[in-house]
């Protein structure tokens, strides 16, 4: 098992490597070059990096995440395809996307896109607490708790 980061935008990147520290679990961090930094090598994590194209990290990813991964996106398209791939996918703010709510979450993520192409504006999202941080940490820990019992 390995735990997946969509790293452009993540705010939650420094609790996913210390989560897959203290369990073990390998942490790999998708990013563009775009983000590039020296500093952003660390110990036992492995960072790759891709073409700066909207999907280049999404699709890298795909390629690479395996059943039973865990991916932590808050790309619902991508969420969608890890899904489909047997993975378990989280986003930062603590929910775990499902087979339940994911097309709800297309949907409403479509019909956004065509209010804004039509000229409306439409909301952004929440501002990034330390309330989701909670919960995404501790969905994080629930979720690699479940696979490695399942995996015994």
């Amino acid at each position: 098992m390995k735990i997946y980061v969509d790293a452009d935008a993540s705010p939650v990147k420094q609790t996913v490597i210390h989560a897959g520290r203290q369990t073990n679990i390998p942490v790999v961090l998708v990013q563009s070059f775009a983000h590039y930094s020296k500093s952003d090598e660390l110990e036992g994590v492995e960072t790759i990096y891709v073409d700066t194209g909207a999907e280049a990290a999404d699709y890298k990813i795909m390629k690479l995440a395996r059943k039973g991964d865990i991916i932590v996106t808050q790309d619902y398209g991508l969420a969608s395809l890890g899904l489909a791939k047997g993975c378990s996918v989280l986003h930062h703010k603590g929910f775990a996307y499902t087979s339940d709510n994911i097309d709800l979450l297309l949907e409403t993520r479509y019909a956004s896109a065509m209010a804004r192409k039509s000229g409306k504006r439409t909301k952004g999202p929440k501002a990034f607490s330390s309330e989701d941080r909670q919960k995404f940490e501790k969905l994080l820990m629930e979720t690699i708790h479940i696979h490695k019992e399942s995996h015994k």
